[in-house]
């Protein structure tokens, strides 16, 4: 028969935050790796190309 953890021992697990911060630095990472995809998304349409091509235009433009 497996032996069974006491209630006192689930308590004393659930209130242990060990891993805590390599969690979050997980879940933000993630967070960021996703982001990432959705700039790349909308920095391949053309509509973006185009705007980004017209201010770089402008900005080289001499009057």
């Amino acid at each position: 028969m497996p032996h069974l953890p006491t209630a006192q021992t689930v308590v004393d697990r659930l209130r242990d935050d060990e891993g805590a911060a390599t969690a979050e630095y997980a879940i933000a990472t993630m967070a960021a790796v996703g982001f990432a995809g959705l700039l790349v998304v909308i920095m391949k349409s053309d509509e973006v190309k185009g705007i980004l091509t017209d201010l770089v235009r402008r900005a080289l433009t001499v009057d």
